[in-house]
């Protein structure tokens, strides 16, 4: 009895103190509460059966770095900036998810590391990725995080450090635990692609009293087209220079088709579409299905298509006329390039107008350039653009230089082609200013139409177009139920939630320190009995002891 209340006592007395410890250690591996960020999803979308983005959404795995990574099991954190077309390749297949950090300020970047981000997201838009991919914006907190997990997956492990040092930085050291959450990803059965169009007809005063307005729309046609730029490789707009031309340009000759003393020999027709080289031109291609018999007195077909950089990081300063066939002497569009050329002379800064021939690859399902659409139905066209090659990865950048020298250089730009334009269709001199005083071309024209959006989400657009032109219609091109050209997907709004855990390796040693502990308190309780009759005995020999060495000290002094 007496050693069951003992057993009991020392459990009252331990119990409270080992559920501390081991409460202690629980609460050191729990992960801690999570750090929040906001993610952009990568852009998904299918184009003529092939799959662009990722399907895939949710992720919930350890982050590493860029460095260290080697399984599925893995999540990449890493910046933008730090990644590769290389490691990209290795990621999309084998990574678990990929997370990047966008740049604080791009216009902070040197030329050769702008260049590479373009190149970059030219490659993230033509293939597949099999894992989930997000964007981050830039934020400080994050950049902690990825400074952390770069430094202990490359740093940690010293050359010159013993074993057992390496044991302890290892274990101590944080990991990071990534979670973003996201439903299934469902193609949008809404998915369209919006494209209005309209024309500018002469009134009454402006045409000679024999003619009438059939007469006006009996005159050649020169067709603009220009694409809205909807997204890249995250869903956000880019700068739509190319659609504020073309609005500029409405805006423009609508003023100078109303003019009595200015009598056009030319209909002005205007085509802009949500559609642009990411989606292989179908706006365009859409529109000549329905409205072919619209170009069949066409003079030419006039594409614009990155008109300004976006995001330069060269020195060229160029205007580059694309043609399909070199433009026969004499014909429209020979006759307008000399224009184009002379009014460039006058009007720039050292801006050279050149033109470039490539022929059309009919084995290729995508288009170089949209004029090929126009070619290949036989009607002339070009396309005016500041890049020489059709594979420039500055046509499908996101990112943005100084909007003020993008303003500068897209005004000009309108200049020049403005002038040549209306010189052609005016027959007037090239050496005569056209768009000088009440008609210049300032910043107030161009701004307004600078930050446009899809025509689908505003009526910014339709409003323009309905203001200064006639016949204006928006269609819609839907992809086909039982084989689509094009589809989109939904995009779900999710967190990025980073949570700071513990290495697996640490609730080994944590496991081999809560069983020695238990392991020590068990022996303990086993043998507190022995331990504490072996402990008596000694004390009793002890205390027998100095008895009998006090009794003989009595006998002495007696004896004395």
């Amino acid at each position: 009895m007496n050693e069951a209340d003992s057993f009991a006592e020392i459990f009252r007395g331990g119990l409270p103190h080992c559920l501390l410890i081991v409460f202690s250690m629980l609460l050191i591996c729990s992960p801690v509460m999570p750090s929040e960020f906001e993610v952009i999803s990568m852009s998904k979308y299918d184009l003529n059966g092939q799959h662009y983005g990722s399907r895939v959404s949710a992720i919930s795995l350890e982050a590493r770095s860029l460095y260290s990574w080697n399984t599925s099991r893995h999540c990449v954190l890493t910046r933008l900036t730090d990644l590769s077309i290389h490691d990209f390749d290795k990621l999309r297949q084998g990574a678990g998810g990929l997370i990047l950090m966008l740049p604080s300020n791009i216009l902070n970047l040197d030329l050769e590391t702008k260049e590479l981000i373009t190149i970059l997201e030219q490659s993230m838009l033509t293939h597949t990725a099999a894992v989930p991919i997000y964007f981050a914006p830039y934020n400080k907190d994050l950049e902690k995080i990825i400074d952390d997990i770069t430094y202990t997956t490359t740093d940690s492990p010293g050359q010159n450090q013993t074993a057992l040092a390496q044991l302890v930085v290892t274990v101590s050291a944080n990991r990071y635990h990534i979670n973003v959450g996201g439903g299934s990803i469902a193609a949008n059965k809404n998915s369209k692609i919006p494209i209005i169009h309209g024309e500018l007809i002469p009134n009454q005063l402006a045409l000679k009293p024999t003619e009438s307005i059939a007469d006006g729309q009996k005159l050649p046609v020169i067709l603009i087209t220009a694409n809205l730029k909807t997204f890249g490789i995250y869903n956000d707009y880019p700068v739509n220079a190319d659609a504020a031309v073309l609005l500029v340009l409405m805006e423009l000759f609508s003023k100078l088709h109303y003019t009595s003393s200015m009598a056009p020999k030319y209909r002005l027709r205007f085509l802009l579409s949500d559609a642009g080289v990411l989606l292989n031109f179908q706006g365009s291609k859409k529109w000549l299905e329905v409205d072919d018999n619209a170009l069949q007195n066409v003079e030419f077909v006039l594409c614009l298509d990155t008109i300004s950089e976006s995001l330069s990081y060269t020195t060229d300063n160029a205007l580059y006329m694309h043609v399909s066939k070199p433009p026969k002497d004499k014909t429209s569009i020979s006759n307008f390039f000399k224009l184009l050329k002379s009014s460039a002379e006058k009007y720039s800064n050292g801006l050279a107008v050149e033109g470039v021939h490539k022929k059309i690859n009919l084995a290729d399902t995508k288009l170089a350039w949209e004029h090929e659409r126009f070619s290949i139905k036989r009607y002339p066209s070009f396309t005016l653009s500041s890049v020489k090659s059709p594979r420039s990865p500055i046509r499908t950048t996101i990112f943005r230089n100084n909007e003020s020298r993008l303003v500068e250089h897209t005004l000009n730009t309108t200049r020049i082609i403005a002038e040549a334009l209306a010189s052609f269709m005016y027959k007037v001199d090239s050496t005569s200013s056209i768009f000088e005083g009440q008609l210049a071309i300032k910043e107030e024209n161009i701004l307004p139409y600078f930050g446009v959006k899809s025509i689908l989400h505003n009526n910014d657009v339709k409003d323009a177009f309905e203001k200064y032109l006639n016949n204006v219609k928006i269609i819609y091109d839907k992809p086909d139920v039982r084989d689509p050209e094009f589809m989109f997907y939904n995009e779900n709004e999710v967190k990025l939630n980073v949570y700071r855990v513990k290495p697996a390796i640490f609730d080994l040693f944590l496991t081999f320190v809560i069983g020695a502990y238990l392991l020590t308190v068990f022996l303990a309780i086993q043998y507190f009995p022995r331990f504490y009759d072996e402990v008596s005995k000694l004390t009793k020999e002890d205390s027998a002891g100095q008895l009998n060495g006090h009794s003989s000290e009595r006998l002495r002094m007696k004896s004395h």
